[in-house]
C-alpha cells in the first residue's frame, strides 16, 4: 500500500516538477539545429539568432548543422530530443513542405513539433547572367511561351523553398521552365556565371554580391514587396502577377510537448532580439525582415504554408531528388 501511495503521490507531482524546472530554465547551454550546410542563409540567421538571445538567457547558443534530405535529418534529432527546450530549431520553407514532398510522411508539424516565434523572411529572386537576352520578366516570359522547357533554370534541389517559388510562379504565367537542381545555390550561381544556365531562382542572400559585382542581374524580386538592396527591381506582383508571393522565411521551433512556461521565455527573447540593432542590420542587409508575433500567429501561419504546400506538390507532381 505504501509503494502504491508512493507511486501515485510522485505521478501526481510531476507536472509540477517540469513547471518548477521550466521556471529555473535554462540552467546550461541550448543547441540549434540548422538542416543545411554551414555559411548559408538559415545558418547565418540561426547563429545571429543565437548571439542575440545567448546573453539574456544567461547561456552560450550552440550552432549544430545537420544538413541533408531537405532538413529532415535535423527534424528527425529535433522530435526525438527531450522536451525541455535544450534542443532546438532553425527551419525555413521545408519544414511545411516535407510532409506533402516526402513519401512516407516524415514527420507531421501539428504532433511531433512545438512553434516558438517566426523570425524573419528573405526574397527569393530571379537572375540572369548580366549579358543575358531576357534583361526583363516579360522578356522570360514570352520566350518561355513560345518554347516550353527549353530556358533552362537552377534551384538549390527539389522541394527547397526558390524551386516552389519557380513552380507557384509557373502556374501563374502558364509558362514551363526546365529545371536543373543542384546540391545548393552557390553552384547554380557558378553555372548561371559560366553559362551553363538561363537563370536561376535562389534567396537574396546568395545573389546579392554577384548583382553588385555586374556578373548577374536580378529581373525579379518574388516577395510582396520590392527590396531595400536592389530598389529598382520590380516584384513579380508589379510585373502582370498581382498577389504574388514568395520567399523564405525562417522560425523557431522546438519538440512537441515542451512546456508552455519554456516556450514563453524563450518568445520574449526572440521578440526581443528581433528588435536589436544586429538582427536588423543582417536581415536587411540581404533584403530581408524580421516577422515579430505571436506564438500562436507562428503555429498559424506554419499550417497555412503546409496547406499551400500540399496543394502546390499535388498539382505540380513535384518528387523530392
Amino acid at each position: 500500500m505504501k509503494k502504491i501511495l508512493f507511486s501515485f503521490l510522485l505521478l501526481a507531482n510531476l507536472p509540477f516538477a517540469s513547471n518548477l524546472m521550466a521556471q529555473d530554465y535554462p540552467t546550461k547551454s541550448i543547441k540549434i539545429l540548422v538542416g543545411y550546410a554551414p555559411g548559408g542563409a538559415v545558418d547565418m540567421v540561426a547563429r545571429t539568432l543565437g548571439q542575440s538571445i545567448s546573453a539574456p538567457l544567461g547561456q552560450s547558443i550552440v550552432i549544430e548543422n545537420k544538413p541533408g534530405a531537405g532538413s529532415n535529418i535535423a527534424v528527425k534529432q529535433l522530435i526525438d530530443s527531450p522536451p525541455d527546450g535544450y534542443t532546438l530549431m532553425v527551419a525555413a520553407n521545408a519544414l511545411a513542405a516535407n510532409m506533402s514532398l516526402y513519401k512516407p510522411q516524415p514527420f507531421d508539424i501539428d504532433k511531433d513539433i512545438t512553434p516558438i516565434a517566426m523570425i524573419g523572411r528573405v526574397p527569393v529572386v530571379l537572375a540572369v547572367p548580366a549579358e543575358s537576352k531576357y534583361q526583363k520578366l516579360s522578356d522570360l516570359i514570352s520566350a518561355a511561351k513560345a518554347n516550353p522547357d527549353f530556358i533552362t533554370y537552377g534551384t538549390p534541389g527539389n522541394g527547397g523553398a526558390p524551386h516552389m517559388a519557380i513552380k507557384l510562379f509557373e502556374q501563374s504565367s502558364g509558362i514551363s521552365l526546365k529545371q536543373i537542381p543542384y546540391k545548393g545555390g552557390a553552384p547554380a550561381i557558378t553555372d548561371l556565371i559560366g553559362g551553363q544556365l538561363d537563370l536561376v531562382a535562389v534567396n537574396m542572400l546568395e545573389i546579392a554580391p554577384h548583382a553588385k559585382s555586374g556578373k548577374l542581374k536580378i529581373i525579379a524580386v518574388m516577395s510582396a514587396k520590392r527590396s531595400p538592396i536592389f530598389p529598382e527591381v520590380p516584384t513579380v506582383a508589379e510585373s502582370g502577377f498581382p498577389g504574388f508571393e514568395a520567399s523564405v522565411w525562417y522560425s523557431l521551433i522546438a519538440p512537441a510537448k515542451t512546456p508552455a512556461s519554456i516556450v514563453k521565455t524563450l518568445h520574449a527573447q526572440v521578440e526581443k532580439a528581433l528588435q536589436s540593432k544586429e538582427m536588423l542590420e543582417r536581415l536587411g542587409s540581404i533584403g530581408g525582415e524580421v516577422s515579430p508575433g505571436t506564438t500562436a500567429q507562428a503555429a498559424s501561419f506554419l499550417n497555412s504554408e503546409r496547406r499551400r504546400y500540399e496543394k502546390l506538390v499535388r498539382e505540380a507532381n513535384i518528387k523530392p531528388d
